[in-house]
């Protein structure tokens, strides 16, 4: 309290001309269209058409060092060799390093993935058309570039931002539901949960709140971000593209406030609507419309704050996360190349090899952190699991702490250390790849990243 009066004096004291000489924070704004053409494959389908276009938006952040880029796209995933590419034309059209540019994903179903480390690989075989569309992720690369590049020569004067948050209702549950014991996974409850004794299980443990900084000319706002943990499966398997409940929900608010929106998926790996899901189609537009309230509430308890190109912080961790001991490369090489074989076999296969080929050259996963005035925000690797975005808030309670989870798609899944011995298919070899000691190296980073 001392600290907080102290300040408010000094700020008395300091004349107004001060802060005008200060150098002035700018943000530019960015959207391409991100929906893939009829017959071009989905992560599970081809392409039949598209519901709801999908967008690859974000923000170009100038301030005292090098810009700083947030792209959120409407894809299941960016990965190994995809977020190489995607990052280092980003930071050439921005001018800045490939370090200071996220490339996340929210993960819907009935969209892309981009993985050209694995497509390389199944082009050996001749089948990697059925699943990825490298034209296709290059060419969206490229336009997003070319708007990043506009994005940073029109920024704006940003000279406020907004903190805000607001309770998300009825959406987000645990997908692992553990027996009275509490030691094992006696139920997964996926994003669609037919069983209703399934969906009528607790809630269980979730981020509810969902988190909100926005960017002010003046009394004019210029962008929004929103940061809520949870998968955004309502339904999939349409063939038809589509962004699913969170995507329509931003969606939704810029049409109504007028305002740039881009939303950005938490730490929501162990995360569902499954306990407010049965599959049934119009929940999607349900889920949608409380994402969206939840919005509003965060709006309206928007505190906004001065800031200068000097409250801008960004800082980077090269980490080395474990693989998981039971992927065996010489295996994945015979998968691979099995025409016995699925074609979906060959092609997890394939995304398997390449992460663990990555983590046998000693190559690293950046995780790092966006300080904006009192807001930190984290931006992570793979689907986290929700006990590390609720850690990060517990570690500075003093700062309004918000997180962005599937960054590099490479890993997969990301549990926790005991949830690993629980069961259950979120922490199962080849679904997470990664060992249970991943909870140590991230924590760590974690910790460093919110150390100042």
């Amino acid at each position: 309290m001392l600290r907080r009066l102290a300040a408010l004096a000094i700020a008395i004291l300091i004349p107004c001309s001060a802060f005008a000489d200060a150098p002035a924070l700018k943000a530019g704004v960015f959207s391409v269209d991100a929906s893939p053409p009829v017959g071009s494959p989905l992560t599970y389908d081809p392409t039949q058409g598209t519901a709801h276009p999908l967008s690859c938006k974000g923000v170009v952040l100038i301030g005292a060092g090098e810009p700083v880029v947030l792209c959120a796209l409407d894809w299941i995933g960016v990965a190994n060799d995809g977020q190489r590419e995607f990052r280092q034309a980003l930071a050439k059209a921005a001018g800045t390093t490939p370090d200071r540019v996220e490339i996340h994903t929210l993960h819907q179903h009935d969209a892309p993935i981009c993985d050209f480390s694995a497509d390389a690989i199944l082009a050996e075989q001749g089948i990697n058309r059925d699943y990825f569309d490298a034209p296709l992720a290059r060419d969206m690369i490229a336009r997003t570039a070319a708007a990043v590049q506009k994005a940073g020569a029109d920024a704006r004067p940003i000279t406020q931002i907004g903190l805000g948050e607001g309770v998300v209702e009825k959406v987000a549950s645990n997908r692992r539901v553990l027996d009275a014991a509490g030691k094992k996974v006696e139920h997964v409850r996926y994003s669609a949960t037919k069983d209703p004794k399934v969906r009528d299980k607790p809630e269980g443990l979730i981020d509810p709140k969902l988190k909100m900084i926005s960017l002010w000319e003046g009394d004019k706002p210029v962008a929004v971000l929103t940061f809520y943990a949870t998968h955004p499966q309502s339904y999939y398997r349409t063939g038809l593209a589509n962004p699913d409940f969170p995507g329509i929900a931003r969606d939704q608010r810029q049409e109504k406030t007028g305002v740039f929106h881009v939303h950005f998926n938490g730490a929501g790996g162990n995360i569902t609507a499954g306990k407010y899901n049965d599959g049934a189609h119009e929940n999607r537009q349900i889920l949608a419309d409380r994402v969206a309230a939840g919005m509003d509430r965060a709006w309206n308890s928007t505190v906004k704050s001065t800031v200068t190109a000097g409250d801008l912080g960004w800082k980077t961790l090269q980490v080395k996360l474990p693989v998981d001991p039971e992927l065996d490369e010489t295996k994945l090489i015979e998968i691979v190349a099995d025409k016995s074989k699925t074609g979906r076999e060959r092609w997890k296969a394939a995304c398997e090899l390449a992460w663990v080929r990555r983590c046998k050259a000693g190559e690293t996963v950046d995780a790092s952190c966006l300080k904006l005035g009192d807001s930190r925000t984290l931006f992570m690797p793979g689907e986290l699991f929700i006990e590390y975005q609720l850690a990060a808030q517990k570690q500075r309670p003093d700062l309004f702490v918000a997180m962005a989870a599937y960054g590099d798609y490479g890993p997969g899944y990301i549990g926790v250390e005991n949830a690993y011995p629980q069961g259950g298919y979120e922490t199962s070899h080849h679904v997470s790849l990664v060992a249970p000691g991943v909870e140590a190296v991230l924590m760590q980073a974690i910790k460093t990243l919110l150390s100042d």
